[in-house]
């Protein structure tokens, strides 16, 4: 047996003999339980089968003076699983451990990109586009990308709806790590829309040394199971984080963590999640942080706002800090309930009906987060998020939506 196959084999095996998970009992998961394990694992004839190619990655050349190196490294062959794996840690005891071990047993590659610091400080920044699709019943994709010291790139991930949704009721299984060196800078826009069958769990791991800098906005919409889980070590000193999101549910479930480990001095992160769920949708987002001991300096943001637009959705809303250093700033809150009936009727108004005033503003306050999560409009529109964002709320906000509203 060769050596890449023992070790998919062994972490399965280890999944297996510990019971799989008991994700009840932790509570990060009390509220959107994942399914089993044996759901991510499938059964032995998957290792057997062929890789699609790329593990259905494409990718679109960057035209920046400073050329990424893309690889492709298949998981089978011993030398390149070992260069896939480098530096990435092993699955450890933590919440998501189960998750690392069912990746481990079914990973069959991963892309793996470099991006380099362009000799002009006045380059444009690299520019990646990633779309992920795939029509393997049990997949788990694997995405490496490092940014060398004081590399600047703009990162577009597409999954679902956007890239190729795949089978009905697919299960993903994604692992995301992007390893930021000292004063590099990645913006990066994600758009999650799996079908409404599809088991999704996509975990990212984000190490920043000094000076690094690292901006995130995110759709996502639900599904039969769908997760969003960012963790975030600030390794260096100075380092910062900003992380938003957009969350549409209609009648499935959605759950939203992030984890920002202060590790360093003078680092600084702001998570914020904006929620909309209607029907008999279940979100949760449960936001993180934790300042570490000689972490002084740090400062954290973090806001939550779950707005039920129609029907009895389910909304848990969770910011959750622990400091374990006095020079610390911090400040979080949530805001859950409808849109005040008086905002209705201030942009009905100007000659709007309900529904329209109602998509008025929700489109509004989505853009918002959007935008200040990346900082910057323009980019918002060149990487497509704004029409992305748009489009999903065109779909979520259906014609019915003032009767729904006005019913519940």
């Amino acid at each position: 047996m060769d050596a890449a196959r023992s070790e998919a084999l062994a972490a399965r095996a280890q999944l297996l003999e510990q019971g799989g998970w008991q994700f009840r009992r932790l509570e990060a998961f009390r509220f959107v339980a994942p399914p089993p394990a044996e759901t991510w694992l499938g059964d032995e004839t998957v290792l057997d089968a062929p890789a699609v190619p790329n593990g259905g990655w494409t990718w679109e050349p960057s035209d920046a003076a400073a050329k990424p190196d893309i690889r492709w490294l298949d998981a089978a062959d011993t030398s390149q699983r070992s260069a896939l794996l480098e530096r990435l840690p092993q699955p450890g005891e933590d919440a998501v451990a189960p998750f690392a071990w069912a990746h481990r047993a079914l990973c069959k590659g991963g892309l793996r990109i470099r991006v380099p610091k362009a000799a002009d400080p006045d380059a444009a920044p690299v520019m990646l586009r990633l779309r992920q699709s795939s029509s393997e019943a049990v997949e788990a994709p694997l995405l490496v990308v490092e940014l060398e010291p004081g590399a600047h790139c703009v990162l577009v991930e597409e999954h679902g709806q956007a890239a190729g949704a795949g089978p009905e009721e697919a299960v993903r299984n994604l692992q995301v790590h992007l390893l930021l060196a000292e004063g590099a800078r990645l913006q990066h826009w994600r758009q999650v829309q799996p079908q409404a069958g599809q088991r999704v769990a996509h975990h990212l791991n984000v190490h920043l040394d000094a000076g690094a800098f690292y901006a995130q906005a995110m759709l996502a919409t639900g599904s039969t199971y769908h997760l969003q889980r960012a963790h975030v070590v600030f390794e260096g000193e100075g380092a910062e984080a900003r992380l938003g999101g957009v969350l549409l549910s209609d009648a499935r479930q959605l759950d939203r963590q992030v984890r920002m480990i202060h590790a360093a001095p003078r680092s600084t992160s702001t998570a914020r999640a904006l929620a909309l769920a209607r029907g008999k949708a279940l979100v949760a987002a449960d936001l993180y942080a934790h300042v570490r001991p000689g972490a002084e300096d740090a400062d954290i943001h973090q806001h939550l706002a779950g707005i039920p637009t129609a029907g009895s959705p389910r909304l848990v809303m969770r910011p959750q800090l622990e400091i374990e250093h006095d020079a610390v700033q911090a400040a979080h809150g949530t805001t859950w309930g409808r849109l005040p009936d008086e905002a209705i009727f201030f942009a009905r108004q100007r000659g709007l009906d309900e529904a329209t005033a109602l998509s008025l503003i929700l489109h509004g306050m989505a853009a918002a987060e959007v935008v200040r999560a990346l900082a910057d409009e323009r980019l918002c529109e060149t990487v497509g998020a704004l029409q992305a964002l748009d489009e999903a709320l065109n779909r979520y906000l259906s014609p019915a939506q003032a009767q729904e509203r006005r019913d519940g």
